[in-house]
């Protein structure tokens, strides 16, 4: 007999009992021949349906005569048809028995039609898996609507505090969870009720564990239990905390000191497709509040691979023991391996990118596709192996309705399956089938590669170096054959190293991972450019972190991080010691196209809005540490392009100026966002305005802020109504608002968080100084510049600018600005005014000593071409207002040289020397040096602005 004979001669038989029983009935027998073929196909590809029709033929007459076969269900259908049959199925008293015949008639009709529609081309995997899960989620709520109240009317209600009446929590798991179940899977559910108490109107004395363990083994009973109809859903509940050994059923209390204290890591993995499917909404946002943070960490967890890759080895041996390889979800290359890349990304990454949240395995390998954190040739054929995976799956599942991921063995059911999936035989098949695991199990293995066990961190020189079991003679070869230049002290920091953690007391894991972590280490600091330094340095940093295993985790699974951590930290000592204070930092060093990749202003907005955007508004200490997280993050990326050459002097400043801009306008409307709900808002804003301008000043306000630069701010707002109040529940006058929202604007700043802060705060050059009010209004800010200001204040005007606030306020200042530097002057009593307050500052500020020049204080340094350049701006500006256009040096002086104002090349020369000192002055703070260098440096660039000083004025 041929293989298709084979497969043919039982569908027909089963067909040819249906057929007798529709003509014995009087029905209309034959099909249209579309549905003719569809049912061909259906019935060689499964048995269960051809076998169901033959035993239930009315159902499957029912089916044909509707039409649901042939179409696909809208929102609600599926709900509707399981609320109807039960409706109609259950009587008007509790009877447990006809709910299970009833939800195992639903389920057998409904997994029929998915069935038809899936092997006959009528629906595509999306419409399969979406129907299946909406069964569940529909057999799942009806049974538990009744069964609640049910038990409810049986032992009494549990109630809240309040008096509410309380739900059962469902949480699906796994497949059910992300809403992709397949044709034959169990289901796993973990049961939870909101609070303890005592049941009220009960027949006898129970706590609310009691009532919620009998309704969830109702529940279970209902669902999972064999009749003579059946199942309806195998039901696994051993995903619980505990697994068998635990209660069915945990108050969220109980769930959340688990999770915190006791869980382990897989259950993590588990978690991130866990989904509620009932229970009352404030219950159900609080479980899943609870669950968040469990799964996802804020920091990237890299921690996860290494126990993922373990979990999926324990798996691979485990089938390998049984004899299973051919296991299409389990196996080489299978579904679990696709869920196992996108699910341990999404654990390193999705606490930092809430938009990694989600369930849908294709949704998660699509959005790390977009963010470069899979190769873009990898997530196509890794969403097109899984399509074709989950339709293996479902075409072995189809034939007996039977939970199995083996391929068939046996030429018939080879030959069977190939057919249901479209190809001719079974070589065919697996040739495809066999393309698609191959990819698949490359893309396994370059993410989950071993590095602890592969590559060069195992060199066994480094291996043994660490361990300390070397002659101090063979540990100073090693050292030094490998470019270490004072192999002694390495040698004796490595030591310290070593006792310094076994003094710690490391957890096994976190001893475990420094031992494949330091030879690695080793090797790649002995390749940078200066190992000895880099070993400090580096050192210094696992110090910091040596008890956050995470971290660890981190720096083994991505050595690329570590060679950026050894080759930024031997560069600079500022940056080792800023990823010290914040350890987060590390964070930056894994993909170095991000490192070097610097962000403009409208970049750095969606950055920050992205990072901001899933925090509670009302969790004001959170919107901190992320806005610190952002600024720190982004200085730390603007250092490393600086370090390696990859960005201009000039634009560094940009750059941080730019990061610290977006930062304090954020807070800015932080600020005033929560004071405004509390006393409303002051009379006469317009929608999205503040009321209040920030100037920079200094370096921020001239677009030359550095490493560790301070803001100079200076607080305005455009209030014209004396007397005039705030709107809110809580009124306070207009003045005092402002005031307030200045004082929570600079604490917000300044406030130390466990990222430390985010900048510090200069606010002495406002009208007045110290004692000078904090918020000051535009009228009167103009009138002190215009009656009362100092020469120097309208020199520190000239570098003066709006960094945040509102752009009406920003043009009414502009207007005083320009008014106040274009006023009328005289020369020699200007030229007076500002050799003495820089005599004054040289006096008090010059930190040079013998053989040191102090770059910016000393004679013929940064502070003296800025002063030149100002006083040149004061001195013309009157004539020519272009002058008062900018407040950078470097476009002053090239306006100086457009409109011929300094003689010859003086204007050139005092940019060169101004860059040259600069990116000295940048060098230093990277560094980590005083602001000085030595005397015999920077010898032409420090007289030249000598002889100008002298010649312009005349000192």
């Amino acid at each position: 007999m041929s293989g298709l004979a084979a497969l043919g001669e039982a569908p027909d038989r089963l067909w040819q009992e249906w057929l007798a029983w529709a003509q014995a009935q009087g029905r209309m027998v034959p099909l249209a021949a579309d549905l003719e073929a569809v049912r061909t196909r259906v019935w060689e590809a499964s048995e269960y349906c051809a076998q169901g029709a033959a035993r239930y033929p009315a159902d499957f007459a029912a089916l044909l005569d509707c039409g649901d076969l042939g179409r696909a269900y809208a929102p609600g259908d599926l709900a509707a048809r399981v609320a109807a049959t039960l409706a109609a199925a259950l009587p008007g008293h509790p009877d447990e028995a006809a709910l299970q015949r009833a939800l195992r008639v639903v389920r057998r009709r409904e997994q029929t039609r998915i069935i038809w529609r899936d092997i006959g081309g009528l629906a595509g995997l999306d419409e399969t898996l979406e129907d299946l899960s909406e069964l569940a989620d529909c057999c799942i709520r009806t049974a538990l609507d009744r069964l609640q109240d049910w038990t409810r009317a049986e032992l009494g209600t549990p109630r809240d505090a309040q008096g509410r009446p309380q739900c059962l929590l469902v949480i699906g798991m796994g497949k059910l969870g992300a809403r992709e179940l397949n044709l034959s899977s169990d289901i796993d559910l973990i049961f939870a009720y909101p609070a303890q108490g005592q049941v009220t109107d009960g027949p006898r004395p129970l706590d609310h564990q009691q009532f919620f363990v009998r309704l969830a083994q109702r529940l279970v009973q209902a669902l999972n239990a064999q009749t003579a109809d059946g199942f309806v859903f195998r039901v696994d509940t051993r995903l619980r905390p505990f697994g068998d050994s635990g209660p069915l059923v945990m108050s969220l209390d109980a769930l959340e000191d688990y999770y915190q204290s006791q869980a382990r890591e897989w259950e993590r993995y588990a978690m991130i497709k866990a989904r509620v499917l009932t229970g009352d909404p404030a219950a159900v946002a609080a479980l899943e509040d609870l669950l968040r943070p469990f799964v996802y960490r804020r920091y990237l967890d890299f921690g996860s691979i290494e126990s993922l890759r373990e979990m999926k080895q324990m798996i691979a041996k485990e089938l390998h023991h049984k004899g299973m390889d051919a296991n299409i979800k389990l196996g080489p290359g299978g579904i679990r391996e696709i869920e196992f890349i996108g699910q341990a990304l999404q654990l390193v990454r999705g606490g930092r990118d809430p938009a990694l949240q989600v369930r849908p395995i294709r949704q998660v390998l699509a959005l790390l596709g977009e963010r470069d954190l899979l190769p873009a040739s990898a997530v196509p054929h890794l969403d097109a192996a899984y399509c074709f995976l989950r339709l293996v799956e479902n075409r072995i599942q189809a034939y007996k309705d039977k939970q199995t991921h083996l391929l068939p063995a046996d030429d018939p059911g080879r030959l069977r399956l190939a057919r249901a999936m479209g190809f001719p035989d079974w070589g065919a098949f697996a040739a495809v089938l066999e393309g698609h695991r191959r990819r698949v199990q490359g893309q396994f293995d370059q993410v989950f590669s071993a590095t602890q066990t592969e590559g060069p961190g195992q060199d066994p020189d480094f291996a043994a170096l660490w361990s300390g079991c070397l002659e101090e003679c063979r540990a100073l070869e090693i050292l030094a054959a490998n470019h270490f230049s004072a192999p002694q002290a390495a040698l004796v920091r490595l030591t310290a190293f070593r006792e310094a953690c076994a003094r710690k007391g490391l957890s096994t894991r976190g001893a475990e991972r420094l031992r494949q972590l330091l030879p690695l280490t080793l090797r790649i600091i002995a390749a940078s450019e200066a190992p000895d330094l880099a070993l400090e340095r580096v050192l210094k940093v696992l110090e910091s972190v040596v008890r956050r295993t995470a971290y660890l985790a981190m720096l083994i699974e991505r050595p690329m991080a570590l060679a950026q951590l050894a080759r930024l930290t031997g560069m600079s000592p500022w940056i080792a010691e800023q990823i010290v204070r914040q350890p987060l930092l590390l964070d930056e060093l894994i993909d170095p196209r991000r490192l070097y990749a610097l962000h403009r202003r409208a970049d750095l907005e969606v950055e920050l809005e992205a990072l901001l955007a899933p925090i509670d508004p009302d969790d004001l200490e959170q919107q901190l540490e992320r806005l610190r997280q952002f600024a720190h993050g982004n200085i730390l990326r603007v250092a490393a392009a600086d370090l390696t050459g990859g960005v201009p002097l000039m634009k560094v400043s940009d750059y941080l100026t730019e990061v610290a801009e977006v930062a304090v306008a954020r807070v800015l409307s932080l600020a005033f966002a929560h004071l405004a709900e509390r006393h409303g808002r002051p009379p006469g804003l317009g929608a999205g305005d503040t009321g209040v301008l920030v100037l920079g000043y200094g370096k921020l306000g001239g677009l030359e802020l550095g490493y560790g630069s301070d803001l100079d701010l200076v607080l305005l707002h455009g209030g014209d109504q004396p007397g005039a109040d705030t709107d809110g529940p809580k009124p306070t006058s207009a003045e005092q608002f402002y005031n307030r929202l200045g004082q929570r604007l600079i604490h917000m700043i300044t406030a130390r968080t466990p990222a430390g802060i985010l900048y510090e705060v200069d606010m002495r050059l406002r009208p007045d100084g110290n004692k000078g009010m904090l918020v000051r209004s535009l009228a009167a800010y103009a009138d002190y510049q215009a009656t009362a200001a100092w020469t120097w204040e309208h020199q520190a005007l000239i570098r003066a600018r709006p960094v945040a606030g509102d752009p009406g306020l920003a043009a009414r200042f502009a207007a005083v600005r320009r008014a106040t530097i274009c006023r009328p002057r005289d020369p020699a009593r200007l030229r007076e005014d500002v050799r003495a307050m820089r005599q004054r500052m040289r006096e008090s500020l010059d930190k040079g000593e013998r053989g040191r020049f102090d770059l910016k204080q000393g004679r013929g340094g940064i502070a003296d071409i800025e002063f030149m350049v100002q006083y040149s701006v004061l001195r013309w500006a009157a004539a020519h207002p272009a002058l008062a256009d900018w407040t950078d040096n470097i476009r002053q002086l090239e306006t100086l040289a457009r409109l011929d104002l300094l003689p010859g090349a003086t204007a050139a020369d005092l940019t060169a020397a101004y860059k040259a000192l600069r990116g000295a002055y940048h060098r230093s703070a990277l560094q980590d040096q005083p602001k000085t260098v030595a005397d015999d440096q920077l010898v032409p660039e420090r007289a030249r602005v000598r002889a100008l000083w002298r010649d312009l004025m005349g000192d």
